[in-house]
């Protein structure tokens, strides 16, 4: 039975999501399903993959997305609003304040050596992730073969990703037609029918229930999101001294539509421009971001913040270099994360009015085992980069302490929280002595 949240009981879910959503998007979405369909069933696993299929197709972080989506669902937009901002401002905090220490005394020996002993602990919850999504998913021996060809085409061929999704689609429909019983999906409710799903409280009538497409709102929040756009660029191209800020804003604008495929897949274009173009920031100082950004909360594109306070610290002019690289900061994720909500609130309606759609049903159950092979790709990989942090060195520390995470959680029924907090407190002592 889906249970429906009050607003103030989601508000405490999306801000202690934002302190533990380690792992990148592979660990990110495995902790929403843990909590969200396993545990707190607030949504089906359904309309999480639904959800989740839409937000890998857009630029930008995908799991950051996935909680406008999911807070959307719950509560409308102010919902969306506040799952996907506190899903970034705690990672704001963090990151700002290790930024600081590394530029000002180049030293964060601590908070590595925790997250060495969290990341191992996230590994184990993102494959015990894959294999519930995969359980649930993969209802056949044919979707489980095209989750296999996924993983393979993405993770031995390197094929990119929108291809392999839109591979996976036209197999979708095709399979609508030639194995009509594989793809087969359970019929989808009306707006009425959301009742069974615990949304009485948000849609109340058809008319006024806000998961139906409407060109007036649709036209209010492109509007809404362009505003918020141009008043902070002329506000920043206006003051003398802040032509950083004002340069900032629109290349941090541009990296948001083109993070196709996670963070990692842009990020050799936003070293070239930083480094090379803008001189922002140096080239190891680019790579000890990168390290930053992937060991605390949230989407690993926030190593764009980092890129915009050393760009601010760098180059702070008459500013004082902390103010400098504060506002530097605020511009990197105000403008990097902006893009986000348009994606989710101008297409989710549509997403949802789709989901009657028998051919696009169909479609989606493809996309979903496609994406079960993906996560599992981005499963294998975090692994690896666990294990094998430098080149012929085996991270037997991280091996022991992710296959005991593994067990703690899959068989002896442990916290997910109490398991990350072991594991970081013991990567602080392995490191010790």
């Amino acid at each position: 039975m889906i249970v429906h949240p009050s607003f103030y009981e989601a508000f405490r879910f999306w801000l202690k999501l934002g302190f533990i959503s380690f792992g990148g998007p592979a660990g990110q979405i495995a902790i929403m399903h843990s909590e969200l369909v396993e545990k707190k069933k607030w949504i089906s696993n359904d309309r999480f993959l639904n959800a989740l299929n839409y937000c890998m197709l857009l630029p930008g972080p995908e799991a950051q997305q996935l909680t406008i989506y999911i807070g959307w669902l719950l509560h409308k937009i102010p919902g969306g609003i506040v799952a996907g901002s506190l899903f970034v401002i705690p990672s704001m905090f963090i990151l700002f304040a290790l930024s600081y220490v590394y530029a000002a005394f180049g030293n964060v020996f601590f908070v590595e050596s925790f997250f060495n002993g969290l990341k191992a602990s996230v590994t184990a919850i993102v494959f015990a992730a894959v294999i519930k999504i995969g359980k649930k998913s993969l209802k056949n021996s044919l979707l489980a073969g095209i989750a296999a060809l996924s993983f393979i085409a993405i993770f031995f061929l390197k094929i990119p990703f929108p291809i392999i999704i839109i591979a996976a689609g036209i197999m979708g429909i095709s399979g609508h037609f030639i194995f009509p019983d594989k793809f087969k999906t359970s019929k989808s409710k009306d707006v009425k029918g959301l009742e069974d799903e615990g949304y009485v409280v948000i849609c109340e009538g058809v008319d006024e229930c806000h998961i139906n497409p409407s060109s007036r709102q649709s036209i209010g929040i492109l509007i809404s999101c362009a505003m918020l756009w141009i008043i902070p660029v002329g506000i920043l191209y206006s003051i003398s001294g802040f032509q950083l800020f004002f340069t900032e804003a629109l290349f941090f604008t541009k990296a948001a539509f083109l993070t196709f495929g996670g963070a990692y897949s842009v990020l050799a274009y936003i070293a070239q421009v930083t480094v090379e173009q803008y001189s922002w920031l140096t080239r190891p100082q680019m790579m000890d971001g990168l390290g930053l950004a992937e060991t605390t909360p949230g989407p690993l594109i926030m190593v764009l913040q980092f890129v915009g306070f050393m760009a601010g610290w760098n180059h702070h002019g008459n500013l004082s270099p902390v103010f400098s690289a504060l506002i530097g900061s605020l511009v990197a994720t105000y403008f990097t994360f902006l893009p986000c909500f348009m994606f989710i609130f101008l297409g989710a309606p549509y997403i949802e009015k789709f989901r009657d759609n028998q051919k696009i049903s169909s479609a989606l159950s493809g996309i979903t085992a496609a994406v079960v092979g993906v996560v599992l790709n981005l499963a294998v990989w975090f692994g690896m980069y666990v294990i094998f942090p430098q080149t012929g060195k085996i991270n037997w520390f991280a091996i022991v302490v992710g296959i005991l995470s593994f067990i703690a959680m899959q068989w002896l029924k442990i916290g997910m929280i109490s398991v990350i907090a072991v594991s970081g407190i013991t990567g602080v002592v392995w490191s010790l002595f």
